[in-house]
This record gives C-alpha cells, sequence and structure tokens, in this order.
C-alpha cells in the first residue's frame, strides 16, 4: 500500500505551490490513476512521494518511508521520464548495467525483455527506439528488480491505441498479483477505463478520490459530436424541438462550427437537420468530461416533471432568448450568433426537493471544460453520497499518520541516488557497452605508432621518447591523453545519461562507484600503455630494422615511470569529471598537469636548496628495523625517485589535490 498525507511543495517567491495538502492512497491489488490537467500538479505530487523534490509530507510505502529502505528500487520501480541512456547502448547493454546497479542477477535481463515484448529488438541502439519502445524500455527497468509497488507518469502519453492497451494490461496484471500501481494521466476516458480508483488533482488540490465507476458516472456522459457551417441555427433548433417535447437536451457551442449534444441521439439530430436542410459535416457518439469538479446529478427528478433544457453557450457572451423569439423564421444565420439560450422554463418548481439549494455549492464551483453545463446535470450529491471532497478529508483522517491540521507535515529532503549494489559490475558493463572506448583506444594506438615512426625519421629523440611517441614539444604522449579521456569519460558519461539517477539529475559521489571507476581505469590504462609501446616498438621495426627496436637498459625504471604517468592521467581525468560533471573539464585537468602543474614544480625544485634527501632508502630501513625482502629498499628507491621528478611531482600533487576535492564535496552532498 501506499500512504500519501500532506504533500506539499515548496512555493517559488510569491506563486501558490504547486501541490497543496494533497494526501490519498493507493492500495495494493489495485490500479490507481492521479487525474488531472497539464499544470495540476501530477508530476510534482509523484516526485514528492519519491523524494525527488523539495517540500513536506511524507509517503509510506508498506508502511514505511522510502529513505528508510534499504534497497527502494525493489520496493517501488518508477517512471516518470524517457530512459537516459547512452544513444549506442543496445537495450540489453542499458538492461544489464541497472541489474547490475539494483543488485539482481544477469538472467532477470531476458524474463523482462520477454514480458515487455523486446525480445527482437533486444541488440537495437536506444537511439533509434520509437516513442512505444522507449515506453516498454522504461517498463522494464521498472520491474527489473521485481518491486511491490509501480509509480509512473503518464505512461502511455504519445503512444498509440494499441500500445496504450498493452502498457494498461501489463500493469493490470501485476497488480493481479497483488502489487500497488500508480499512475499519472490527463485523460479521464483513460483512467475510467483502465483504473479502479481515481484520484483528481486541480490547481495542485485533490479535489476527488473515488471509484472508477463512481468517476465514470460523477463525471463522463454520452455525447453527439456535431460539426455544422449552420451549428448557431441547428442549435436553436434543437432546443426548441426539446422544450416542445419536455426532453431533457442540452446543447453546447464548442470553438468553431461543433456542438456538443446532450440527451440526444444521432439519428434524432440528424433527422432535425434534414428537415430544415441543414448541411452537416459529422455526426458521432462520444463521450464528454464534464470537468474534475462534475458531481452525481440529482436522482430525485420525477420523470413528469423533467426539465426540458438546451443551453447554447458561447465564450464572448451569453444573452437569453424568449420561447417567442424561437420562431421558424427568425432562425436564420444572421440572425443566431453565438449567445447562449437559456430556458425560461428552469424555475425552481422544476426541481425536486432533492435537488440542492446552497448557492455557495455553485459559485465555488470552478469552470469545467465544458463552456457551460445544464442546471440537470450538475445536481450535487446526495446525503448517502457525499463529495469528494468530504470523501477525501475523510480517508486522510482515517488513515495511519493522520497529523493535526494546524501542523506542518515534515520536510522532504532530497537524497543522494543509492550507489550500484554492484559497482565493479556495473562500471564494467558501462564501459564495455559503447565503442567509444575501443575508438579511442584504436585511435591512440594508430595515432602513436605513426608518431613515432615521424620522431625516428627526424632523429634527435631519445629511445624512451620514441617508444611513448613523446615529442619534446608535447605536454603529454597520445597514450596518456588516451587514458586521461577515457577516465574523464567514465564519470562524465554518467552526467551526460545519469542512468543511475534519472529522476535525480546527478549521479551519487559514493566512495563504492569511485573505487570501482578508479580500478577499470587503471586497468585500462596499464593495457594502453603496453600496447602502445608494443605496437610502436613493431613499427619501428617494419619501417627502421633492428637498429631502432632494442630495449633500453634501465627498462624497469622507464616503465614503472611510464605505467604511473598513463595511470595516473586516468585517475585525474576520473577525479576532475566527478567533481565538475562533465568530460571536458576532466580532459581540461589532465592538460592542465604538464602545462600548469610542472612548471611551477620545476621552478620549485630548481631554486636554491639547502639540503638534500641522500640515504632516503637507508634511513627508511632503519626507521621500519626490518630487511626488505626481494631488494623491496631499490624499488622503494626508484619510487621516490619517480616522485622526484617534476611529472611525477606535478601528477601526485594534482591527485592529491583532486581526491581532497572529491571526498570535501561528497561530505558536503551528505551534510545537505
Amino acid at each position: 500500500m501506499i500512504q500519501a498525507i500532506g504533500l506539499t511543495s515548496t512555493p517559488r517567491k510569491e506563486l501558490p505551490p504547486a501541490v497543496d495538502d494533497v494526501s490519498f492512497e493507493a492500495r495494493p491489488g489495485r490500479v490507481t490513476a492521479l487525474l488531472g490537467a497539464p499544470g495540476a500538479g501530477k508530476t510534482t505530487t509523484l516526485r514528492l512521494m519519491l523524494e525527488l523534490q523539495r517540500g513536506r509530507g511524507i509517503t509510506y510505502f508498506r508502511g514505511r518511508p522510502l529513505h528508510r529502505i534499504a534497497h527502494p528500487s525493489r520496493e517501488a520501480g518508477v517512471l516518470l521520464s524517457e530512459v537516459p541512456g547512452h544513444p549506442a547502448r543496445t537495450i540489453r547493454g542499458q538492461l544489464g548495467m541497472v541489474c547490475a546497479a539494483v543488485g539482481v542477477p544477469i538472467r532477470r535481463v531476458d524474463e523482462v525483455i520477454e514480458v515487455v515484448g523486446l525480445v527482437s529488438l533486444c541488440d537495437e541502439r536506444l537511439g533509434t527506439l520509437s516513442r512505444g519502445m522507449d515506453r516498454r524500455l522504461g517498463l522494464a527497468c521498472a520491474l527489473l528488480s521485481d518491486p511491490h509497488a509501480l509509480v509512473l507518469d503518464d505512461p502511455a502519453g504519445g503512444l498509440s491505441v494499441a500500445e496504450g492497451r498493452w502498457l494498461h494490461e501489463i500493469l493490470r496484471a501485476h497488480a493481479a498479483h497483488g502489487g500497488t500501481v500508480l499512475f499519472s494521466t490527463d485523460d479521464p476516458k483513460e483512467a475510467a477505463r483502465t483504473a479502479d480508483r481515481v484520484i483528481t488533482l486541480e490547481g495542485g488540490r485533490l479535489v476527488a478520490d473515488q471509484e472508477a465507476a463512481d468517476f465514470a458516472r460523477t463525471r463522463l456522459r454520452p455525447r453527439v459530436a456535431v460539426r455544422s457551417p449552420h451549428a448557431a441555427r441547428l442549435g436553436a433548433l434543437l432546443a426548441k424541438e426539446a422544450r416542445a417535447a419536455q426532453r431533457s437536451v442540452e446543447v453546447v457551442r464548442e470553438d468553431g462550427n461543433r456542438l456538443s449534444v446532450y440527451g440526444s441521439t444521432c439519428a434524432d439530430i440528424g433527422e432535425t437537420a434534414f428537415r430544415h436542410g441543414i448541411l452537416v459535416h459529422q455526426l458521432a457518439d462520444e463521450t464528454g468530461d464534464m470537468g474534475p469538479r462534475a458531481t452525481l446529478p440529482a436522482e430525485g427528478l420525477a420523470s413528469a416533471t423533467v426539465v426540458a433544457s438546451a443551453l447554447l453557450t458561447s465564450a464572448s457572451a451569453t444573452s437569453t432568448l424568449t420561447d417567442d423569439a424561437l420562431t421558424d423564421d427568425a432562425l436564420t444565420d444572421d440572425a443566431l450568433t453565438d449567445d447562449a439560450l437559456t430556458d425560461d422554463a428552469l424555475t425552481d418548481d422544476a426541481l425536486t426537493d432533492d435537488a440542492p439549494t446552497d448557492d455557495a455549492s455553485t459559485q465555488d464551483a470552478p469552470a469545467t471544460d465544458e463552456p457551460a453545463t445544464a442546471v440537470a446535470a450538475t445536481g450535487a450529491h446526495t446525503p448517502d453520497e457525499p463529495g469528494p471532497t468530504a470523501e477525501s478529508r475523510t480517508r486522510a483522517a482515517a488513515s495511519p499518520g493522520a497529523r493535526d491540521l494546524h501542523q506542518l507535515p515534515p520536510p522532504i529532503a532530497v537524497r543522494q541516488a543509492p550507489s550500484p549494489l554492484r559497482p565493479l559490475r556495473y562500471e564494467l558493463r558501462r564501459a564495455t557497452g559503447v565503442g567509444t572506448g575501443y575508438l579511442t583506444s584504436i585511435t591512440v594506438l594508430v595515432s602513436s605508432a605513426l608518431l613515432s615512426v615521424l620522431l625516428a625519421r627526424i632523429g634527435h629523440t631519445p629511445q624512451p621518447r620514441l617508444l611513448a611517441a613523446w615529442p619534446r614539444d608535447c605536454p603529454l604522449p597520445p597514450a596518456a591523453l588516451g587514458a586521461g579521456l577515457l577516465g574523464a569519460l567514465a564519470f562524465g558519461e554518467e552526467f551526460r545519461h545519469p542512468a543511475l539517477a534519472a529522476d535525480r539529475g546527478t549521479v551519487p559521489r559514493r566512495l563504492g562507484l569511485l573505487a570501482a571507476k578508479l580500478l577499470v581505469a587503471s586497468v585500462t590504462a596499464l593495457a594502453l600503455a603496453v600496447l602502445t609501446v608494443g605496437c610502436d616498438l613493431e613499427m619501428l621495426y617494419l619501417v627502421y630494422g633492428r637498429d631502432l627496436a632494442g630495449v633500453p637498459a634501465d627498462w624497469l625504471s622507464l616503465s614503472a615511470s611510464w605505467i604511473g604517468l598513463t595511470v595516473g592521467c586516468a585517475w585525474a581525468g576520473v577525479l576532475a569529471a566527478g567533481i565538475f560533471r562533465s568530460t571536458t573539464a576532466g580532459l581540461a585537468a589532465v592538460l592542465a598537469v604538464p602545462v600548469v602543474v610542472v612548471p611551477l614544480v620545476q621552478k620549485t625544485l630548481t631554486g636554491p636548496s639547502v639540503r638534500k634527501a641522500a640515504g632516503f632508502s637507508e634511513r627508511l630501513r632503519e626507521l621500519l628495523l626490518m630487511q626488505w625482502p626481494f631488494g623491496g629498499a631499490r624499488y622503494i628507491a626508484a619510487g621516490a625517485r619517480l616522485v622526484a621528478q617534476p611529472v611525477g611531482s606535478a601528477l601526485m600533487l594534482s591527485l592529491t589535490a583532486l581526491l581532497c576535492a572529491y571526498l570535501l564535496t561528497t561530505l558536503r552532498s551528505r551534510v545537505r
């Protein structure tokens, strides 16, 4: 069960809140529709329920608020917008990422793909999906963790009739298995046809909470849609004949040359138009919407005293025409304007004792979607059937956790999205799911091989720089730039296509996710460094022979320096992109190390110094009071020499600063 109590959004400046004190329930085993016109507050209500927007109120999912649930995705499946996946990722790859994020086995992907009917399209790219297929994918993501509740914002919006019918069948099947379904819509016919209970919002307030049958009876009425170039004349004739036959017929003038006729049939309207020679372009049965505050018709009207009412209304002006003016001679196109026709027979004597007499109830009712309604069609609720407002208040007071009206509901705090339950699997599937990483690696290898051949042709390049394809005038070699770009993409793509926080607009800065990204970036940079040197050696051997393909004598220290450079650039890209939320910022941070930080370090190291760090390894061994096995002191000294180099020192300083900034932003977001 979902229980929403006192949901109120935070107002902006002097504007009223988009949602004001909304309380309702969505019971298990039933489909509940949240109905309202565009701007009524449906999406805001759902976001407040899911704690995606600041405000006040509380929502219980089976007795617990969402932030008290260890794994919220296993309690509520959410679909509020389009799936924010990378356009080049396949459907199966996107669902595999979500599986790792919510902690379910990968076999669940095949099960959900079969449920939503995407078996034949599982290898399609997300950028090629239609609106209907994207909705199916969004529903599949919501169903992956097998949640108890489904919360969907306008799931059938923009879909064809067949696609909408299929989607609501899936929702109905989920409810039949004991789940709770809550979806929003702006179509009252869809709500009455597909839901068990309809909750109506208007202007951010709850105006009705009804069973679907009661909602259909109070708000939806059959009507005949008529389109004619002589709509005004035809409406007046229908009104006159209704009074003569003492039938309750309501004629409503729509935009243009359209009429909506309530209480009549296509046959009667067609016969009237034929007798008077009126051209008709359209004549069809429809279901009319009486507006969000429509009420039940009064049920005490005696058949002998049924009032024949016919209203022809307009948005510009209204006037009353008497019965004497409604003659056949006066019903010309020039005389019949858009003025409203009211019936003098609509008097208090024609109403029964059960009809409402309180003027305040009619004054408070807002304008409906129809320009006007007949008096007989706007009867109030009988004593046995309380109005929607009273019913909603009764349900809110009887629900658990009901509060005093004089007390403010608790504030809603927007929290970070949870970290992936299996971050390493998530990061591996993210990195290998699109071709960006492969294309970047191939570009780095080709450019490095060509650059090494060109440097060998020019000459005057040391062997280590030749193998790394690193000219003296370039800040970084292609392999280090490629590793930094791949590291920046690790977080940059998360913010551009936030699969982890599709509805929050931000990516969780969790240490587990950061560790997974750093580990994958390290492995990728290490592989790129080794492949680059191997390709350069092979290319130099093929072009120039063995003279330039030899291995340097101090290859061990050079290899450590080379691996440290590429891995450090990858880490700098990851951290900078996570801090500044951009791939470009991550790559800029990588380039800033040799361009900005290295000159500063060189200037510091080349200055006058009184002391030197000679004998560092011996003093370190004395400090630890132990003998380093396998010549460990030599490796420690080599690492110290790497750090002492300008590039190594600059890279270490940059990584330290970026890591501290990342931790600071993480702590600040948690404090907020």
